[in-house]
């Protein structure tokens, strides 16, 4: 089926089962594509992260342009038309999030797919095409029951976030790294870890759709100072991240400051 034919096909979509089926079907293709030029051999990391991110945004583009014309986005990979800003409907998206994981033949890596209108995230989803498994907004994922005694903290793979080591000693967690964004968001819904915390460097793209996703699911979501995620400013920048489960949120935010900074 031709490009063409697939976005026909998707016009019709809800914004919910469109963000679906993108991130589903730009997950499959940057798999088919890791798998055909591994076979080639000869392929370095950074032609793999590189044509891939690019191989995912180009697809997307060219979807938006044809399903939802309207609408703005704003993507990772792509130039940042601010005049966005003052749109009404956004489509935020992260191509491929988790690059350096795809490259290395990793499977926490994600594909996020989010829909921001006026003043909320109304549509997302996250893929992670490793385990070929997509998580939407609508049908939400439902929440697994706690399992364990200890809370469990997932963190980055490369560096240890100074509000994550807050909580980690505080909570007496037991703590595990992940690469993606995606892929740490959406392990709380998996039921693999409960508590996911982030400061120092994201963007608007890095975090959009595994909130929308998420919140979806009854977790809680916000900054580390308890206040909520808001998307779709001129500056990209967006550096703090909390995601866990809502029996949580109080401890971890007095984890962070010593006091609930949502009374301040």
């Amino acid at each position: 089926m031709t490009n063409d034919v697939l976005f026909e096909s998707w016009k019709g979509l809800s914004d919910a089962d469109l963000a679906t089926v993108l991130a589903q079907h730009v997950g499959t293709l940057l798999v088919q594509h890791r798998e055909q030029l591994i076979d080639r051999g000869n392929v370095s990391v950074w032609q793999l992260k590189d044509s891939g991110d690019m191989l995912a945004h180009h697809f997307l583009m060219d979807a938006f342009r044809a399903v939802r014309p309207n609408d703005a986005v704003l993507s990772e990979e792509g130039h940042d038309d601010r005049k966005r800003v003052h749109a009404d409907r956004v489509w935020i998206v992260d191509p491929l999030d988790g690059t350096n994981e795809y490259g290395e033949g990793r499977a926490d890596w994600a594909v996020h797919i989010a829909l921001w209108e006026k003043t909320a995230l109304t549509a997302g989803a996250v893929s992670l095409p490793s385990i070929d498994t997509v998580f939407s907004t609508d049908p939400a994922p439902e929440l697994p029951p706690k399992e364990g005694l200890k809370p469990r903290l997932v963190t980055s793979r490369n560096r240890a976030p100074y509000a994550a080591i807050l909580v980690a000693e505080n909570m007496d967690c037991d703590a595990f790294r992940l690469g993606s964004a995606g892929a740490k968001a959406m392990s709380i819904i998996m039921g693999e870890a409960d508590i996911y915390v982030h400061d120092g460097g994201m963007h608007q793209w890095d975090t959009a759709a595994p909130a929308a996703v998420a919140q979806a699911a009854g977790l809680h979501v916000s900054r580390i100072d308890g206040s909520p995620l808001e998307y779709n400013d001129a500056d990209t920048w967006l550096p703090d991240f909390i995601v866990c489960r809502p029996e949580y949120a109080d401890e971890v935010l007095h984890s962070i400051w010593g006091r609930d900074p949502r009374l301040d």
